[in-house]
């Protein structure tokens, strides 16, 4: 019974994937995963019992006919009547396990396997074999995994046959002599002598691998070829190979000779040779010839290294320029980069999710992103920086934690949220789409997201038509002011209407109410598998998938875009990193945004651009980089399954970006390998490394990259970008400055450049200037109301770093958050700005901006309201107002706050808007009688 459980729980796991994979329209992914895994399974299952128990059953049958008696020997003999009166179930139960051992860890290589059998060439070669990488890339890990496959397997059948024959009496020792049956030794010396063979091809395969290692230098380390290795290793290998063979051989011919001191001087000097060859003269090489003189013999192989290393990861083409940064502030400065303030984005992402929350989430049960995504959107003819998040469902607020509520109800989020980047109201987000439904200049025809980022559990959808809608869809609008319901009705999902599909979902979920619930209908859907990386991971199990998915209205459909890339661990000499180390920052470190798992890599693309469809679960996967012989690669193992280029809209391609992970791992590169000289770095005198976060370096954590549009010196004009800070090693000054095109409809796409400040110039890194914001006297004076525990407390934001005015500006947006209050959420306040040695501060940038140039920055940052004239400096409050005007305004405004918090908890946005807009006006017209 416990048999038939297991197996039908096994099967319903297979069946339920294959419904799943056909409900996506990704068959053939499912179908040739499961047949190659099964047939490397049975093939390699049926060699290891092959070669297993063919080796015992053979030494079986060349047991000798008549046994010797030896002293002490009853345990012995015990053994052989268990062996003789069972030997069919033994080898049956044996053949079984190592053929299931095999078979597993045959299948576990099934990406290798497809790798190896489809493999694209790169059409270059490596330097010292002069083989196409691709043998490095595809067939090397295969033939490696083969060599080490059949070399356990014939241990394994030489192992078992030596321990029959010893049984059976064909193998026997005793003090002073040593007796073996003619045929045990013929047998066991072929097995052997073929074991030899296979350790020979392993040896012959390893100098190959030797490019795929990682040596230390003295000040560094590499993943390369080395002197050492060139010179003794590789050499080393082959005549180990050649010994192999000939021990082989030795064995092979002690069939016939019957002269067990033959092949065990052989292993004796095979052994002692590869002490030699493998390790003493190695190190003695290494001590004595290398490391005197390291840097010249190393260099060709460090060039080797650093050439490898910058094509591996895509930086080759980066371009550095000398920055001599201006550091004095002068009037009128910045006017030649007019274009470029209004696109500063002036909202932090990490920040704002708690803004976006209070103001926008309407019920508990909706949620959004700890930290929101930036994009871009055109607006009224304007390009600009937007920062977005969808409004998910969070399943852990719903109240009713039942069944039915949790899988039938709470099924989907709703809408998109969105607000400029560059400017705020009031100190809160200016929308750009917002409310239950959405409003704004974005039109979003299905606003429902059943899939998206927080959708980690499974929901059942669906019904007959006629019938009555049990969904939630919004929270207001329905019959007597209720909830509005719903009833999906798109064609993701696997239909469970028939009583076998349920029986296997309740089977793979171990949930009997799917079996029991009278919700699950004839026409009723599963919806699992929801979130977008899991199901583009799934769709494309050869991707890696960028942590950082972003939602956006493309074609007029709400939409995740998901970045994949194809990488691999062994591409010849290039330097080998850790994928999450490369990646982790002060936003991965505490989780506010998914962390990529631990994964070596020495080569990565960003090959697809993937779209999954927020209200049914479509995945479409798109070529990128359509010249990258993994990708090709793996289009040929899965036929079909990938779009090329040329099939992305305008509208989609005007959203996508230069996706974040890429970006990290090759600023995580160019900090040492932006060096192409092979002395430097060998010396490693100009490292640079990614600064500690000001703001969120709690831990020593990395600095983020940010999303904005910048005016990189020299060109006319603004572009959307991806940029980074260096300082140098073991200091805090600003070291470089990088940036990528992020724009994907740009022809500049990824070009990727630096800005290298001058060694005789110190520039302040992040970190020094943080610190100088925080000691400036202005600043302090300003923000002293909210740095002495009172109501409201500064939260500083994300400090930016901007190429500008021939220098390097820095600005930083404060917001302020009341304190003790679970409906409070940071309001932008103040915008702190640093050019130089100056610093200002201001309820605004152009303020700031002002500051810092001397009254006149020389351009206007677009936000309203602001004449670039200097605000006056406020009185002390005393707490008290006695102008009457001034009091009935602040009445009504009370009042309407008071009707906008009840129209917010009865779901109203509308209203809620309204009363809102005019409790602000209000405040103005308190404020203009006081004369503020």
């Amino acid at each position: 019974m416990a048999t038939l459980v297991v197996l039908f729980t096994l099967f319903s796991g297979i069946w339920t994937d294959r419904l799943w994979y056909q409900s996506l329209g990704y068959s053939t992914v499912f179908s040739t995963q499961l047949f190659t895994r099964l047939g490397l399974f049975v093939v390699f299952g049926l060699v290891m019992a092959l070669v297993v128990v063919g080796n015992i059953a053979l030494a079986y049958r060349l047991r000798p006919r008549f046994r010797a008696a030896a002293p002490n020997s009853e345990l012995l003999e015990r053994s052989r009547d268990v062996l003789e009166s069972r030997l069919l179930r033994i080898l049956v139960v044996l053949g079984l396990v190592v053929g299931l051992f095999g078979g597993a860890s045959a299948a576990g290589n099934s990406a290798t396997y497809l790798a190896w059998r489809n493999a694209t060439p790169f059409g270059a070669t490596d330097p010292q074999f002069g083989l196409d990488l691709s043998f490095f890339v595809f067939d090397y890990p295969w033939w490696r995994m083969l060599a080490s496959f059949a070399l356990v397997a014939v241990l394994l059948g030489a192992v078992g046959a030596a321990v029959v024959h010893y049984l059976l009496g064909a193998l026997r020792y005793q003090p002073g002599q040593q007796l073996t049956s003619r045929a045990a030794q013929v047998h066991l010396s072929v097995v052997l002598g073929v074991a030899l063979l296979v350790y020979a091809v392993q040896q012959y395969l390893d100098q190959y691998g030797f490019e795929l290692s990682t040596k230390s230098l003295s000040n560094a380390t590499m993943t390369a070829l080395s002197y050492t290795d060139d010179n003794a290793r590789v050499i080393g290998r082959l005549i180990l190979a050649v010994i192999a063979v000939i021990c082989a051989l030795v064995f092979f011919a002690n069939a016939m000779v019957r002269r067990w001191a033959f092949p065990v001087l052989a292993v004796a000097m095979m052994v002692l040779s590869g002490l030699i060859l493998s390790a003493l003269y190695p190190l003695g090489l290494q001590l004595f010839t290398v490391n005197p003189n390291e840097p010249d013999l190393e260099r060709p192989y460090i060039e080797r290294h650093i050439a490898a290393t910058r094509t591996a990861y895509g930086v080759a083409d980066v371009e550095i320029e000398n920055y001599s940064a201006e550091t004095t502030a002068e009037a009128g400065q910045l006017r030649a980069d007019a274009e470029a303030l209004p696109g500063i984005r002036l909202i932090d992402p990490a920040i704002i999710g708690n803004a976006y929350e209070q103001l926008q989430q309407v019920r508990g049960y909706y949620d959004f992103a700890d930290v929101v995504d930036v994009d871009r959107y055109t607006i009224d003819g304007q390009e600009t920086d937007a920062v977005v998040a969808a409004r998910e469902l969070n399943s852990d607020n719903i109240e009713n934690q039942s069944w039915n509520n949790l899988k039938t109800v709470y099924t989907h989020g709703y809408g998109l949220v969105a607000a400029y980047g560059n400017r705020a109201v009031a100190g809160e987000p200016d929308w750009i789409v917002r409310d239950i439904p959405p409003r704004g200049e974005l039109n979003v025809p299905e606003p429902r997201i059943y899939f998206g980022e927080s959708m980690t559990d499974y929901a059942i959808v669906g019904a007959p038509a006629g019938t009555e809608p049990i969904e939630l869809d919004t929270p207001g609008g329905g019959e007597n002011g209720g909830p509005q319901l719903t009833t999906y009705d798109g064609r993701g999902g696997v239909p469970i209407g028939s009583l076998f599909n349920r029986v296997l979902y309740a089977m793979r979920n171990t949930d009997i109410n799917i079996l029991l619930s009278e919700r699950v209908n004839p026409e009723s859907k599963i919806l699992y598998d929801r979130t977008p990386r899991e199901r583009v991971q799934r769709a494309a199990p050869w991707l890696t998938v960028d942590q950082d998915t972003y939602p956006a209205v493309v074609d007029g459909r709400l939409v995740w875009i998901v970045d994949g890339y194809t990488t691999s661990d062994s591409y010849p000499n290039s330097q080998r990193i850790d994928l999450n180390e490369a990646t982790r920052d002060s936003l991965t470190a505490p989780s506010l945004v998914t962390a990529q798992p631990p994964k070596p890599l020495n080569y990565i693309r960003n090959s697809v651009k993937a779209v999954v469809d927020a209200y049914d679960g479509t995945v479409r996967l798109y070529a990128w980089d359509e010249t990258d012989p993994v990708l090709q690669t793996w289009q040929k193992a899965f036929p079909g399954t990938v779009q090329p280029k040329s099939e992305i809209s305008e509208d989609l391609l005007s959203h996508l970006r230069y996706p974040e992970d890429l970006f990290k791992v090759q600023r995580e590169i160019l900090g040492r390998y932006h060096v192409t000289d092979p002395a430097a770095w060998y010396q490693g005198n100009d490292l640079w490394r990614i600064p500690e976060d000001p703001v969120r370096g709690g831990g020593q954590q990395k600095e983020s990259p940010y999303y904005l549009s910048i005016k990189w010196p020299g060109d006319d004009e603004p572009v959307f970008s991806q940029t980074a800070t260096y300082v140098p090693n073991e200091r805090a000054n600003l070291a470089a400055y990088m940036a990528v095109n992020a724009d994907a409809s740009s022809p500049d796409y990824g070009r990727l450049r630096i800005l290298r400040m001058s060694d005789t110039q110190q520039i302040p890194g992040p970190g020094q200037t943080f610190n100088e914001i925080n000691t400036n006297v202005t600043v302090a004076e300003r923000l002293r109301p909210f740095n002495n525990q009172g109501a409201a407390t500064a939260v500083y934001g994300n400090l930016l770093t901007l190429p500008i005015g021939g220098g390097l500006l820095y600005t930083q947006p404060i917001y302020t958050q009341r304190q003790g209050s679970d409906g409070s959420y940071p309001a932008l306040s103040f915008v702190v700005a640093r050019f130089g040695e100056t610093v200002g501060i201001g309820t605004t940038l152009q303020e700031a901006l002002d500051q810092v140039f001397g009254g006149d920055a020389g351009a206007d940052t677009g936000e309203e309201g602001v004449d670039g004239e200097q605000p006056a400096e406020p009185s002390e409050p005393t707490g008290e107002v006695d102008n009457p005007a001034a009091v009935a305004a602040l009445e009504s405004a009370e009042a309407a706050f008071e009707d906008a918090e009840t129209a917010l908890r009865d779901g109203d946005l509308a209203t809620y808007q309204q009363k809102t807009d005019e409790a602000r006006a209000r405040i103005e017209d308190a404020l203009e009688a006081l004369g503020r």
